[in-house]
């Protein structure tokens, strides 16, 4: 009887199928450290506990996105061991916030299966769901994912393909306000800029100007640091170029973090409408952001307002640029995630 663990293949998935992932993980001030070493990541809420006590929490949290890569990556050995690549996201928001101390588990339901036209590989859509140590989830996002088959003549799990129908975008009244949060209080001087949820408009784009460069040896970092063991991120072997695909989070929190720079106020991620990894990144590229305003909202919670943001995640090109004539994504283009922030009104 074998007793490792090669991953599920494409024609091993079946929709319906309820997969309860491995390896709980106890979340401490570590993650926070790592990620903003990773990450030149500087939004103050997630910062100094002092600062989000002034904001009604009883501490800083994790940020956002580092919940999000730990609740991802306990779904990697059961979903996208053999990923050719993860290509999209829907439906995420965040339901309350992580702490220090947070115990942290994964489970995700298969929703969707549909093979490709080359019959070698196949995509699966899955609905994610983190918990805490009382059961209480923390956050839940639908992504798919290319896998690979193991035998090319396997017939599809299911006769004819099954996508699912996500929403284009979570309704504002949908958005999940942490208990307690206040921005009565909210110091602008101390959170690095003085832009409010008023002072953007509908259409207007920002280019957060700088740039950082992918490392190796960070991003391995990244993927050990978030127990993400998807191959194609370790193991050079199956790829025809020779070269390790940056794990697209990555990607996601060096943008989020450029975009401090004209949206510093921007502090809590609530939801992700929409995004995609729509152009590889390796080691070497040097990743540029940029936002555009899509909408604003505001939310349930006086003085709490809810801005919707596509953020851009390019290697190089021309600032605001995404699509060519054609409709494609140009080629320099590596991220467009649609998302919604929480900041003071």
């Amino acid at each position: 009887m074998a007793k490792t663990n090669p991953g599920r293949f494409f024609e091993d998935y079946s929709v319906g199928d309820v997969i309860r992932h491995a390896v709980p993980r106890t979340v401490s001030g570590g993650e926070r450290a790592l990620y903003h070493a990773l990450y030149p990541a500087r939004h103050a809420l997630y910062s100094s506990d002092e600062f989000a006590r002034a904001c009604g929490l009883a501490e800083s949290p994790i940020d956002d996105l580092a919940a999000f890569h730990i609740v991802f990556g306990k779904s990697v050995p059961d979903v996208s061991l053999n990923a050719v690549a993860n290509l999209g996201y829907a439906e995420a928001r965040w339901l309350r916030p992580v702490y220090a101390g947070d115990t942290l588990r994964s489970e995700s339901e298969v929703i969707g299966v549909k093979q490709t036209s080359s019959g070698k590989t196949g995509i699966v859509w899955v609905r994610t769901t983190g918990l805490n140590q009382r059961d209480e989830p923390v956050l839940q996002f639908v992504r798919w994912v290319m896998v690979r088959k193991k035998d090319a003549d396997a017939p599809a799990p299911a006769p004819e393909p099954v996508v699912p129908d996500t929403a284009p975008h979570v309704a504002p009244e949908d958005l999940v306000i942490p208990a307690g949060l206040d921005f009565s209080n909210y110091d602008l001087t101390l959170a690095g800029e003085p832009h409010r949820w008023g002072d953007y408009e509908v259409g207007e784009t920002i280019d957060h100007v700088d740039g950082v460069t992918i490392e190796e040896a960070e991003h391995m970092m990244a993927t050990r640091l978030w127990q993400n063991t998807s191959k194609t991120h370790f193991d050079v072997t199956p790829r025809e170029d020779g070269k390790r695909l940056i794990y697209g989070g990555h990607v996601i929190s060096m943008a989020r973090a450029l975009s401090f720079n004209g949206l510093a106020n921007a502090q809590m991620i609530a939801a992700i409408n929409a995004g995609s990894h729509v152009n590889p990144c390796f080691a070497g590229d040097t990743v540029r952001a940029w936002s555009e305003v899509l909408d604003r909202a505001q939310t349930a919670v006086p003085g709490i307002g809810a801005l919707r943001l596509r953020l851009v995640a390019t290697k190089g090109g021309e600032a605001f640029s995404l699509r060519g004539e054609d409709g494609k994504y140009l080629p320099h283009v590596l991220l467009d995630l649609d998302y919604w922030a929480l900041m003071p009104i």
